[in-house]
């Protein structure tokens, strides 16, 4: 019993001289892929192809609710073309998981605007994954309509 307490207090000395882990995920980067993610709704919003473009990778790989998969160009690109003229586009819920330089960010986002005159509504959920080199950006993202039920 008396070689056990020094042994624990040098076991518990040297966990607590080691570095943290770099890696490990903390509360301001989760707060920050929220703030990413409703600056995403908002420039898509205002089809600001420039601040998306900053948020996103170049090796995005985007699936939109109708199936098709799209590069970060073309989903761009469909962003200026798109005959929906959103006026809003917001969460209605949104998760973020955290695992170090990545992280998971996952919800419901209602879209409202106008197609060729007429008013639309759009419910969907969605999927984003965020990777951390010095910034994050959006490497994947997937959404999935809600039906109209």
């Amino acid at each position: 019993m008396r070689t056990a307490i020094p042994v624990l207090l040098a076991s518990l000395c040297l966990a607590l001289a080691l570095p943290a882990d770099d890696n490990a995920p903390n509360a301001g980067d989760e707060i920050q892929v929220r703030q990413l993610e409703r600056a995403w709704n908002e420039a898509e919003a205002r089809r600001d192809v420039s601040a998306i473009s900053s948020l996103v990778d170049d090796t995005l790989a985007y699936t939109d609710y109708d199936g098709s998969f799209l590069n970060k160009q073309e989903y761009l690109e469909s962003v200026t073309k798109s005959q929906l003229e959103p006026d809003h586009l917001y969460d209605e819920g949104l998760a973020v998981t955290v695992y170090g330089n990545a992280a998971v960010a996952t919800g419901v986002y209602r879209e409202t605007g106008k197609a060729r005159g007429k008013a639309y509504v759009h419910r969907a959920r969605f999927t984003d994954v965020w990777i951390k080199h010095g910034t994050w950006r959006c490497v994947a993202s997937q959404s999935t309509l809600i039906d109209k039920r």
